[in-house]
């Protein structure tokens, strides 16, 4: 009978559950400290049902970077606040367990103890350089913790549905619009 055990250095049951242990307590200590200090407060931003005002800086950093190459410079502005009114639609319709899971990771990127080990910003997200936006996606796309990449999914399906659902976005990638009667 031939041994199935998966051999890779420094990867146990035991490293495996003390990562998971340690992950775990440093998400809930995150969580709480945002409750604590306030960064999750539920009060949304001036204009938006659901986005906060702890949610805009990251969100302003994050999608001028996903929206570059489908949208023309001079119009960024006004694209990434279009975009930050569907975004907000969207999740103030999304059942309220996914609202909760999503405003979790909002806050995770928002908390200084949480962003930088996390993102590799270290500073806010107003200095945030569209380079360094750049790296945390990359980092988190191609990281080996199942987590970060969810994250990163979550975060560029969000963004990406809030844009191309959107009429001004349509034309950049050739759909004429919905049928018409």
């Amino acid at each position: 009978m031939s041994d199935t055990t998966l051999e890779a250095p420094g990867l146990s049951r035991r490293n495996l559950l003390k990562v998971g242990l340690f992950g775990s307590a440093f998400l809930a200590t995150a969580g709480v400290t945002a409750s604590l200090s306030g960064c999750s407060a539920s009060v949304p931003a001036g204009g938006f049902a659901v986005l906060r005002q702890s949610d805009m800086p990251f969100l302003r950093a994050l999608v001028p970077v996903m929206l570059e190459g489908a949208v023309p410079v001079e119009k960024m502005v006004s694209a990434v606040d279009g975009t930050l009114q569907s975004l907000d639609y969207a999740l103030h319709r999304l059942s309220p367990e996914m609202l909760k899971l999503t405003l979790q990771l909002f806050d995770v990127l928002a908390l200084p103890i949480t962003r930088g080990p996390l993102t590799g910003i270290w500073g806010s997200w107003d200095k945030a350089g569209a380079q360094d936006v750049r790296e945390f996606l990359s980092r988190w796309e191609h990281s080996s913790i199942g987590l970060l990449k969810m994250g990163h999914a979550s975060l560029l399906q969000l963004v990406m549905m809030a844009w191309y659902g959107r009429p001004e976005s349509w034309a950049h990638c050739g759909y004429p619009g919905p049928p018409t009667v």
